[in-house]
């Protein structure tokens, strides 16, 4: 007779896991859904194995807010090392170009706001990216010849920190959805008239999350140990800071859950732009994700009741 498969436990909110060198995102995911003994889970937006830093874990009602934090601000502190280009753009990939010339401080510094605002950027074809149905990266570990497209992105800022010895330079960049920083190394590089790569990546912002938020798989673990580990999700709602809000009666809650529309009133229409994505919650629990045309909040996404978390 076959094993039965535990369902696990339905529980809600938001965990800033700081993701450790050496694992993909959806292993460290595997990982803690596995302490938490979650049922539903996903993770916003994908750091490298070569990647730390702050990913957000989304479980149960939250996983439907993930979207809102693929989309969000980021910032990563980044370190290029001069004179080597590899086929990966990062220490893992093999050497596939090198240059004598090393940039000093006041030369790199003279290049960096070409590539702050809304720029095009050519991705890396390892990348997740997908060709024809298939992953980027796929394709290009089987041999077969990647080009892809550049696409607009966005950057707001993009500093030089420390120029430790002639090979290495640090930066911290604040960029939008879709920026790569691997390719950002790459054409600093171009630009500079050299060559070089990522060695050290670690991305301490996601929207509204940032490092001093975010707990070590270890530390989750000792939580876990002491029955504590639910007491460190955010809640559901944490994704959502950024777009505005208002409050409803449970009457209207539950019309909501139901798909239904429903006519605002004056004072809540005040607070809220016209065609803007806004959500509704109820006693303090979101009720759903929706927009307002002409008066009316009408539902682009629900949410189920919330039990408290066990």
């Amino acid at each position: 007779m076959g094993r039965v498969r535990k369902k696990g436990q339905n529980i809600t909110g938001w965990l800033v896991l700081d993701k450790p060198l050496g694992l993909t995102s959806t292993q460290a995911l595997g990982k803690v859904r596995w302490l938490l003994d979650a049922k539903k889970a996903g993770h916003a937006g994908t750091l490298d194995p070569l990647a730390s830093g702050v990913l957000p874990l989304a479980f149960g009602e939250a996983t439907k807010t993930i979207n809102f934090m693929m989309d969000a601000r980021k910032i990563y502190e980044f370190t290029v090392q001069w004179g080597i280009a590899t086929a990966t753009l990062d220490a893992e990939g093999e050497v596939v170009a090198r240059s004598d010339v090393r940039p000093d401080r006041t030369e790199i510094e003279a290049v960096l706001a070409r590539f702050v605002g809304d720029i095009e950027q050519r991705p890396p074809k390892f990348s997740a990216i997908k060709v024809d149905g298939m992953r980027a990266y796929d394709l290009a570990r089987a041999g077969a010849e990647v080009v892809l497209k550049s696409r607009p992105v966005r950057i707001d800022a993009l500093t030089l920190n420390d120029t430790s010895d002639a090979d290495h330079a640090a930066f911290t960049v604040h960029c939008g959805k879709g920026t790569y920083v691997r390719s950002l190394a790459r054409d600093l590089a171009d630009a500079l008239g050299t060559k070089g790569h990522v060695v050290h990546l670690r991305r301490t912002r996601v929207g509204p999350f940032y490092t001093d938020q975010a707990l070590s798989i270890d530390a989750l673990e000792a939580l876990v140990n002491t029955g504590a580990a639910l007491g460190a999700l955010q809640p559901l709602s944490a994704a959502l800071t950024d777009i505005a809000h208002f409050e409803v009666s449970a009457e209207q809650a539950a019309d909501i859950r139901l798909g239904r529309a429903i006519t605002l009133d004056a004072a809540s229409l005040v607070a809220l732009e016209e065609g803007a994505q806004v959500y509704a919650h109820c006693a303090g629990q979101p009720v759903a994700i929706g927009h307002v045309d002409a008066g009316i909040f009408k539902v682009i996404r629900g949410f189920n009741p919330l039990a408290p978390n066990a």
